[in-house]
């Protein structure tokens, strides 16, 4: 979170998650699922994929036994699946220092992820020339259980900006891009997600009841694009619009983003337009069709 003297920031460390190593069997004993785990799962894959959210998890890179206590692992275990990690380049390992960070084919496979959405491709070129346009800098996130992801960014030229790091997690009910996506959601599919929103007040602007988000999300289809006015960070405000696919279904949200001390109260509205129209184009080079 920016402080009045930093510089405005929306970005979110991914959390890590880590899945309980299960009970301890006796000798000739059925072996037991532990909570959670999907019946016939492989335990030491589930083991090596937390492992793996683990060390994304930890941007200046994590030693062995701080992964081992993360994944409840015992430190014996751990250090073998991340070698083998290694040799298959999924992470690396800075032997100087004793940490573990992310490996280059992870890169790889995630972005195979943006290679089949292709919304990344697509929206780029208008992200870009919406930068120039506004002055701000310009995210696309896309939903993801109950928060949403950041896929991209183009950042602005001013020194004070907004940031959004690839990877990053924002809420949904205090970001322009999770209002957005919740927004053009259906009431049949929006109101489940409420169950599974934390609801953490960030700032004194925080929506934290489900049916004040709820109401504050109905004006947001007619207005074209939903506002985060400081609820996510104080003096940040930023204007956001779902980009729906050719069944009017949200694939992602853009958003504009920068300090209240640019981004006034006077700027939400036309800055609002411009990223409604942004998200417009991005529809139609994805297939979309457009209204009449």
């Amino acid at each position: 979170m920016p402080d009045a003297k930093s510089m405005p920031t929306q970005t979110a460390t991914i959390p890590s998650t880590a899945v309980p190593s299960g009970p301890q069997r006796k000798r000739g004993r059925p072996p037991q699922t532990a909570p959670g785990t999907v019946p016939g799962a492989v335990q030491s894959l589930g083991r090596a994929l937390d492992l793996m959210e683990s060390v994304a998890a930890a941007e200046q890179g994590a030693g062995l036994s701080e992964l081992a206590k993360a994944t409840g692992l015992a430190p014996s275990t751990a250090h073998r699946l991340l070698k083998t990690l290694q040799q298959r380049r999924y992470v690396s390992h800075d032997a100087e220092r004793g940490l573990w960070f992310v490996g280059v084919q992870s890169f790889t496979v995630g972005a195979a992820f943006l290679r089949t959405r292709n919304v990344v491709a697509a929206a780029r070129p208008v992200m870009r020339q919406l930068m120039e346009e506004s002055g701000e800098s310009v995210s696309l996130a896309v939903l993801d259980g109950a928060d949403a992801v950041y896929l991209a960014q183009i950042e602005c030229r001013a020194m004070m900006r907004a940031l959004a790091r690839p990877g990053g997690r924002a809420p949904l009910h205090c970001s322009g891009v999770g209002k957005a996506l919740l927004a053009a959601l259906a009431e049949g599919e929006r109101v489940p997600l409420y169950q599974r929103i934390d609801f953490t007040r960030y700032t004194e602007h925080t929506l934290t009841d489900a049916d004040v988000l709820e109401a504050a999300l109905r004006p947001v289809a007619a207005r074209g694009f939903a506002i985060d006015d400081e609820e996510f960070a104080l003096g940040l405000r930023c204007v956001a619009a779902a980009i729906r696919d050719e069944y009017g279904e949200p694939v992602a949200a853009i958003s504009c983003s920068g300090p209240t001390a640019r981004v006034t109260a006077e700027r939400v509205e036309p800055l609002g337009r411009l990223v409604a129209a942004a998200a417009a184009e991005i529809a139609l080079a994805l297939g979309a069709v457009q209204k009449r």
